[in-house]
């Protein structure tokens, strides 16, 4: 049976992204930095084996001890998905010092820390997925969103280069980019907000977790098996 990390898995698109994995056979190992009561009623509705892990994925300790005791639980790790991330939006001249630095801290640090410590574990067994979650904030940049853009931004330059440096160990690296899903953030935008993002949405609706879930399912699959270095959006045509 294989086994998947997910981080920032324990709510909105990685919650789905780890329900889906378990479904599809894989052992669990969730990462989540703030502590919830619902851990224990989540588990229930899994069908595999799950280890939580808590821990903040941009302190590059932290990480290591995350793909540890998923190799210590579960003998090796056959793919990462880096979904933790943070938003501190804000004009660039009123976003302040922390606000940058927190986000490219947990966004791109964050995925470089776990990617790096699971890529030694994925090159000794000669195989291996890892998937990030990047945006069409990264393609396409968005106003009031300087750090979140550039930290996705650097995802995409972080994901083809690992691709590069992976691939004659056969380990795949790719990269999602997601648009406007369904989330509780999209969910609190007022009407006139909601309007206006679907404007840009050639499709006309917003995403949802599962769709951007689906295509974590496909990379991790050995139908995508000559598929690496990709950034593919999940945006219903925004970022064209």
């Amino acid at each position: 049976m294989k086994t998947a990390i997910v981080t920032g898995a324990t709510r909105g698109i990685g919650k789905v992204i780890a329900r889906h994995l378990s479904d599809a056979g894989y052992n669990l190992v969730l990462n989540y930095r703030t502590p919830s009561d619902s851990l224990t009623q989540f588990a229930e509705t899994l069908k595999t084996k799950v280890l939580f892990v808590q821990g903040d994925v941009s302190d590059y300790n932290a990480a290591e001890d995350l793909v540890k005791k998923a190799i210590d639980t579960f003998g090796q790790v056959d793919l990462l998905v880096n979904n933790a991330g943070i938003t501190k939006d804000n004009l660039i001249i009123r976003m302040s010092e922390a606000e940058f630095d927190s986000v490219i801290q947990t966004n791109l640090k964050g995925s470089f820390n776990c990617l790096r410590h699971v890529a030694r574990n994925m090159m000794k067994q000669r195989s291996g997925r890892i998937i990030n979650i990047s945006s069409v904030v990264g393609l396409k940049g968005n106003i009031g969103q300087a750090n979140y853009a550039a930290s996705k931004a650097g995802v995409i330059g972080l994901t083809k280069t690992a691709a590069r440096e992976l691939a004659p160990r056969g380990v795949t690296v790719n990269a999602i980019a997601p648009g406007f899903i369904k989330t509780d953030m999209t969910d609190a935008l007022s009407e006139n907000a909601k309007k206006a993002a679907l404007s840009q949405i050639p499709l006309g609706s917003f995403g949802s977790a599962e769709d951007v879930s689906n295509l974590v399912l496909f990379l991790a699959s050995d139908q995508s098996a000559y598929i690496t270095g990709q950034i593919i959006q999940v945006d219903g045509g925004m970022a064209i």
